[in-house]
């Protein structure tokens, strides 16, 4: 374990380009983005808050510091945060991620958008910040982030995503907004497998994949699962057909890359008191027709809400945050992300994210643990 983590914060954040002049510089930007990194991980959820934070450990962050004027204002890690290229600062993040994470194996990569919901002003007609990531279900951490610009729509995010990420091996869930066919391409040009949701975006096919169950006298593959918890009691049927005469009514110009199956998936839900509800939702895969691991893939792309979504909420409160100046939700977004990913990577856990990090704001000996974990 490193006794301190300004070797790595270095070595990950090194291509990023202070935004101020030099004229008047107080603060080192490294020194910033190592007291923000900290003060994230403890429990810090705004500039005030990292400051405060900063103030009351400088001590503490004077004894691998050098710290010539003190801890910055919130102002200055407003501002600083406001202007640094959150692509710079991303690389920087994922650098870091990669040093942390295991070995990747063949895995579930789930693609899914998330709107920071108060990062928006009406009075200045600013939208909320809308950001595209990449989820690795197994490993529990972020691939990638891209933030949607406010005059498209998320279905641009998805190329840039997918090409940053490698996709050899790995099998990419995307909802119906990504079902695509320029989308499937890239993704077999890249090695990779699919499951990609199929929806009304897609009416056609989506009525001549659904007309093919009812045809079809037996399914090529069925996998069935039950799961109960918290007074939830859940039935998923898993049915597919890679019947290639199918696949070739369905795709006869071969328009979809690699397409070899088209599966259905029927989800009952029993709640305590209540009556069960049933839905149907079909697929649209490059996997081969049996039908367990296209299961686990449509199971594995909600990990992206319970996993990433729901946790950076409930956890870090991200909903609330009010930051909005030009690149700064962008920027805390990429803080929030990066203290995820080292806490979730942390095998010695036995709380919850938010315990995880109260206890890093009270024991500077786990702090450190998590900012050196490997």
């Amino acid at each position: 374990m490193l006794s301190h983590p300004a070797p790595r914060i270095a070595a990950c954040f090194c291509d990023l380009v202070d935004p101020r002049m030099s004229q008047g510089r107080r603060h080192r930007v490294l020194d910033i983005v190592t007291i923000a990194v900290c003060a994230v991980l403890s429990g810090a959820e705004s500039w005030v808050e990292v400051a405060a934070w900063g103030r009351i450990k400088q001590d503490w962050l004077a004894d691998w510091l050098e710290l010539p004027h003190g801890i910055p204002t919130h102002d200055t890690f407003g501002r600083v945060f406001a202007r640094l290229d959150p692509a710079q600062f991303e690389a920087g993040f994922l650098r870091w991620v990669q040093a942390v994470a295991q070995t990747a194996e063949p895995e579930v990569i789930a693609l899914d958008g998330k709107t920071v919901r108060r990062s928006g002003d009406r009075r200045t007609g600013q939208g909320p910040l809308h950001l595209g990531s990449a989820w690795a279900r197994a490993r529990r951490l972020v691939l990638a982030q891209e933030a949607v610009d406010a005059k498209a729509n998320e279905i641009t995010t998805l190329p840039d995503l997918l090409a940053r990420l490698d996709l050899t091996g790995q099998t990419v869930t995307i909802d119906a907004m990504g079902c695509q066919r320029e989308i499937a391409r890239q993704i077999v040009a890249g090695d990779g497998d699919y499951v990609l949701a199929l929806k009304a975006n897609q009416p056609e096919l989506l009525e001549e994949v659904v007309d093919s169950f009812p045809m079809a006298t037996t399914m090529d593959d069925t996998s069935r699962t039950v799961e109960k918890h918290h007074g939830r009691l859940e039935w998923r049927v898993c049915e597919t057909i890679d019947d290639p005469d199918v696949i070739a009514w369905l795709d006869p110009d071969q328009t979809w890359a690699g397409l070899r199956t088209i599966a259905r998936v029927t989800a009952t839900r029993q709640v305590t008191g209540q009556d069960p509800t049933t839905a149907v939702r079909y697929y649209l895969s490059s996997l081969p027709g049996d039908a367990q691991p296209i299961a686990v893939a449509v199971r594995s792309h909600w990990g992206i809400e319970n996993g990433l979504h729901w946790v950076l909420d409930l956890a870090f409160r991200e909903d609330e945050s009010r930051a909005r100046r030009g690149h700064s939700a962008q920027n805390l977004a990429v803080l929030r992300k990066l203290a995820l990913t080292l806490i979730q990577q942390d095998r010695t856990r036995k709380v919850g994210v938010k315990a995880s990090r109260m206890t890093a704001a009270w024991d500077t000996g786990y702090l450190l643990h998590l900012l050196g974990a490997s």
